[in-house]
């Protein structure tokens, strides 16, 4: 109970923290009424328009203090209502059940690709530490950890889908064939820094304990080894992947907004570029509140899941 009173404590600073950071931010750095009505804003287009501009003043109170547009904005929120687009102004929630839905996929589909690759690699690895395969892993590992996600996702844009052809050059969604076809090579951009990443934690935690005495007694009865490493040794050796999986949500954000630009893939990452570009506040301050929710619930689950790796892990204590 504890645990998830905490949680839910942790989760309130988080957003409160984050949201009265970027509303200030975008607030003070921009113009709210210019983003709205465009060049009708200006003084200089004449008395004409006062009238306009006193109407949209009154109809998005920018006139009131910025407490007050913040705590009217947080209870908005709180009831699911994130305001309308100024470019368009279609409803902010109508946008994010759009294209939210495609960036989820993006990012649980890098992560899988992730755990898939990672996960075998570290434990053969290990089983070699510091033989030549080991060795040789090593360097591969830190080649994806320097390719920045922007130019390895121009390079397999170019290879695969301009070149060769194999893959499409847009996002196409008729079918979940295309739909998982079209996400292929910006998933295994988004996956491929976190391979190395995992890989390099997995085999090191994964060497520490194949020194442990139960590792020996496991030996000692002849078992083999791929029994010792899947069955024995894995399992307390996840606690750093896990960790660093939990933390990854929020790099898996960042590049997305690098790889749905690329493969005009229409999700929320694209949505946020485009939504910044436009001073599109509503659009870009919902996202920042579903990436801090995100990002909070899945460190939860990571610590939920830790108690089931070792029961000793009590979170209530």
């Amino acid at each position: 109970m504890r645990f998830v009173v905490r949680s839910l404590l942790q989760l309130v600073l988080v957003l409160f923290a984050v949201t009265f950071v970027a509303f200030g931010a975008l607030n003070y750095l921009g113009d709210p009424l210019f983003n709205i009505l465009g060049p009708i804003a200006l003084e200089e287009s004449g008395p004409e328009y006062a009238e306009v501009r006193a109407e949209a003043r009154a109809q998005f109170h920018l006139d009131d203090p910025f407490p007050v547009r913040y705590g009217r904005w947080v209870g908005d929120m709180l009831t699911g209502d994130f305001g309308r687009s100024y470019s368009n102004q279609v409803t902010v929630r109508s946008i994010l059940a759009d294209k939210l839905p495609v960036t989820v996929v993006l990012m649980v589909y890098a992560q899988v690709i992730a755990i898939a690759v990672s996960v075998p690699w570290a434990l053969w690895t290990a089983s070699r530490a510091y033989r030549f395969g080991d060795k040789a892993s090593t360097v591969v590992s830190f080649t994806m950890l320097g390719i920045p996600v922007f130019a390895l996702t121009v390079l397999l844009f170019w290879l695969f889908a301009i070149r060769w052809q194999i893959f499409p050059t847009r996002y196409e969604d008729e079918t979940i064939g295309q739909r998982l076809t079209s996400l292929f090579l910006p998933a295994v951009a988004l996956a491929t820094p976190l391979i190395a990443t995992y890989q390099r934690l997995l085999r090191t935690d994964l060497i520490s304990t194949l020194q442990e005495d139960f590792i020996s007694v496991a030996r000692a009865k002849g078992l083999p080894k791929w029994y010792i490493l899947f069955r024995h040794a894995l399992r307390p050796s996840l606690f750093s992947l896990l960790t660093v999986f939990g933390i990854q949500v929020a790099s898996l954000i960042g590049g997305s907004l690098v790889v749905e630009r690329q493969f005009q893939i229409p999700g929320i990452g694209f949505e946020v570029v485009e939504a910044i570009f436009r001073d599109d506040f509503p659009v870009v301050l919902a996202v920042v509140v579903v990436v801090s929710v995100a990002f909070v619930a899945v460190n939860v689950l990571v610590d939920l899941i830790y108690t089931f790796l070792d029961p000793r892990v009590d979170f209530n204590g």
